[in-house]
């Protein structure tokens, strides 16, 4: 049995995460949206949103890792990889790798092993497909965004729409997949396997 500790910003990524972990078999222990090293539950892996840690989560990293393995997830896999590396993480990925990537990264730190190349990238998300329903380009990136746990007022932002618009894209994207909140479309997002 795994034991898991998870900081992530978002709380819908947050539920996310500790639902595809809790459907592999890992034990989520505690599930936060701040860090406080000081008050760890015990766990073999720390799973840590850099976004989390407000500027300084080369520090968290350190600190954690002194007690647990530490996998840390980023908007971006490739940024300061060698400073979360150095700082005691044991491997850094990007949020929005699939759930099956995360998990297989878990159980490879959990185990001390080289975490397997999950081959995902973002654009993996933009392929999501279920009971034959597809995504326009639209709704495949507002899905993106809300994996990632974004609000819709920020995903409108980033995206040149309107909040409004980014509701009636959520809403249809959540009949489309049978989603009946966010943090099941987080769940499934995390959960993307790769399709045509």
């Amino acid at each position: 049995m795994i034991r898991t500790g998870i900081w992530a910003r978002s709380p819908v990524y947050l539920v996310g995460l500790v639902q595809v972990l809790n459907d592999a078999g890992i034990t989520v222990v505690a599930a936060k949206t701040t860090l406080d090293e000081r008050r760890l539950s015990p766990a073999d892996v720390f799973l840590i949103d850099a976004e989390a840690a407000s500027g300084d989560a080369l520090r968290y990293v350190t600190d954690v890792a002194a007690h647990a393995s530490v996998l840390v997830v980023n908007h971006e896999a490739s940024t300061q990889i060698t400073a979360y590396l150095m700082a005691g993480a044991s491997a850094v990925l990007g949020k929005w790798e699939s759930g099956d990537c995360i998990v297989k990264a878990v159980e490879a730190v959990a185990s001390r092993t080289a975490v397997p190349p999950c081959g995902c990238t973002a654009s993996d998300i933009e392929s999501t497909q279920r009971d034959g329903c597809h995504l326009s380009e639209r709704e495949r990136q507002v899905l993106r965004h809300i994996s990632r746990g974004l609000t819709h007022g920020q995903i409108a932002t980033r995206l040149g729409i309107s909040q409004h618009t980014v509701d009636t894209y959520v809403k249809r994207i959540r009949a489309k997949l049978g989603a009946g909140n966010k943090a099941e479309l987080t769940r499934l997002a995390l959960l993307n396997q790769r399709g045509g």
